[in-house]
């Protein structure tokens, strides 16, 4: 007993293979070719100094944008669950650490007793430590012995203990720890998502309002248009298909305004659902496109960074960790367990006589048991835990794979987007001078009314095109700071926030041009 107590104290060991972190990838880019230099579109432009703040939104400089965000955050039920489910691992995790210390457990049973009467003896009730209970004899009859009545009291206390001695707490404590530091991360990436949904959201409102606004003014040219078309039909200056022609472009503006209006309600209930509310409880802010500014600088973290800071691979490299930690598990579940119980009380008919005159009691248990057959359960358990590692390993690839093409199809984004917004601004600009030179002939004599109106409808046209365009680098610039992780590691109460590597702290670190 005292070489099993002695054991139990002694430092177990850990079976298992020990996690290492995976090595971040050796690409010092994203795409095969060298990212420009040169100015993106109008104003963008990437910066070697350009950091990723946690409130990237803030750089729309939007009130109205920050206030529905901050709302959102607090009332929308997917952030809620995660940090339920957050709260919930946790409390896994301190239960699994409560195997490391003994189990101490009390128990107290009074009784209320009766002993059958004995006939033809001269038999006692003996109460365990105190009198004995004598019962009345009948003098001149048969001797017998009446029934006795006497109260029973038990006390004692309970210690159990497994020592681990092959690690397969240590183990699973060792995953759960691993699972709650993925929820960590997903509590992270949901805070990220949310903020960009809404973004995305208010980005396509305030696009929304604009196109409806100028394709309220096409509408409203075309119906000038046709007015003037049938007042020359009656005069005889142009055909039936000519009003008839016009008569159609005015009802495919007004059916293009339809989508738009449906678009713009469809957005609305959106942004009501995203700030937590329901479908009828509307929200104060409003989103015009004028109202937003596109930052100028954009970052771009080294590839070794973005393993760091991306939510959903430092999700996956708990989840590849976690898996780990379960083979060690497995392994350990296939050698023997031991258990040390001891059990110390008293007995008596009254509290004061249990631990007196021999009243009290203990014992002292060891335990070992191992499986010495079960069918090859355990074998194919610890098969299975290793296949589950090699498939985490690979969805952990997976995973960096495609967030390394997440964040190349956001760069293509911008730089294709960018030279779209530069050529939208340039046939804006020309329209628009096309337009008020054909009202400065129409004043001097040179051009009918309807040349007039046509060039109004073009340069229309061309602000719904560079509408597209502003919101799509909106969109862009959005998605950037998301595919790079969102910043999370700079809120000062992030449940993730770890001490991540010197290279995503250095200002001073290269960047990738």
């Amino acid at each position: 007993m005292a070489s099993l107590f002695l054991l139990a104290l002694s430092s177990g060991c850990t079976l298992g293979p020990d996690f290492k972190k995976p090595a971040a990838p050796t690409a010092t880019g994203y795409t095969p070719q060298p990212l420009s230099t040169e100015k993106i579109g109008a104003s963008q432009k990437y910066s070697a100094t350009a950091t990723i703040p946690f409130d990237w939104w803030t750089l729309f400089h939007s009130p109205e944008l920050n206030s529905l965000i901050e709302r959102a955050f607090k009332a929308n039920p997917t952030i809620q669950s995660a940090q339920a489910t957050l709260n919930r691992m946790q409390q896994n995790v301190i239960a699994q650490e409560g195997f490391f210390y003994p189990t101490v457990g009390a128990g107290y049973s009074p009784s209320r007793n009766k002993l059958a009467g004995n006939n033809g003896g001269n038999a006692y009730g003996l109460q365990a430590n105190g009198q004995n209970i004598n019962t009345y004899t009948n003098p001149v009859g048969p001797t017998f012995v009446k029934p006795v009545y006497y109260n029973y009291h038990i006390s004692q206390i309970t210690v159990g203990y497994m020592p681990d001695i092959f690690g397969i707490n240590r183990r699973q404590v060792e995953s759960l720890q691993a699972q709650l530091n993925e929820q960590r991360f997903q509590v992270e990436a949901t805070y990220i998502t949310l903020a960009s949904n809404v973004v995305a959201a208010a980005l396509q409102e305030a696009s929304l309002r604009s196109q409806i606004v100028a394709m309220q003014k096409i509408i409203e040219l075309s119906s000038e248009n046709l007015d003037i078309m049938r007042k020359q039909f009656k005069l005889g200056f142009v055909s039936t298909i000519d009003v008839a022609s016009q008569e159609s472009a005015q009802a495919q503006a007004k059916q293009a305004l339809i989508p738009l209006n449906k678009q713009l309600e469809q957005t609305r209930d959106l942004i009501r659902a995203l700030a937590g509310n329901l479908p009828s409880e509307d929200v104060p802010e409003k989103f015009e496109l004028a109202s937003l500014h596109l930052p100028q600088e954009l970052p771009l973290s080294l590839p070794s960074q973005l393993v760091e800071q991306r939510p959903d691979i430092r999700a996956a490299q708990e989840q590849l960790h976690s898996a780990s930690a379960q083979v060690g598990v497995t392994v350990a579940s296939r050698l023997p367990q031991f258990s040390i119980t001891g059990i110390m009380g008293g007995m008596a008919s009254t509290p004061n006589w249990m631990f007196q005159q021999g009243g009290g009691f203990f014992s002292l248990l060891g335990n070992m048991s191992a499986t010495l057959f079960d069918g090859g359960t355990l074998k194919a358990n610890e098969r299975a835990a290793r296949e589950r590692l090699v498939q985490a390993s690979a969805d952990y690839r997976n995973v960096v794979i495609v967030a390394f093409q997440n964040v190349a199809d956001t760069l293509h984004a911008i730089q294709s987007d960018g030279d779209s917004l530069k050529a939208a601004t340039q046939s804006e600009q020309a329209l628009k001078v096309a337009a008020e030179i054909t009202r400065k002939q129409y004043n001097l004599g040179y051009v009918s009314y309807q040349m007039v109106l046509l060039a109004e409808q073009s340069h229309q046209q061309s602000l719904i095109n560079l509408i597209q365009a502003k919101t799509n680098c909106f969109g862009d610039t959005a998605a950037l700071y998301q595919a790079l992780g969102g910043g999370w590691w700079n809120r000062p109460d992030a449940p993730a926030r770890t001490d991540l590597t010197a290279s995503l702290a250095s200002p001073n670190e290269k960047r990738v041009p």
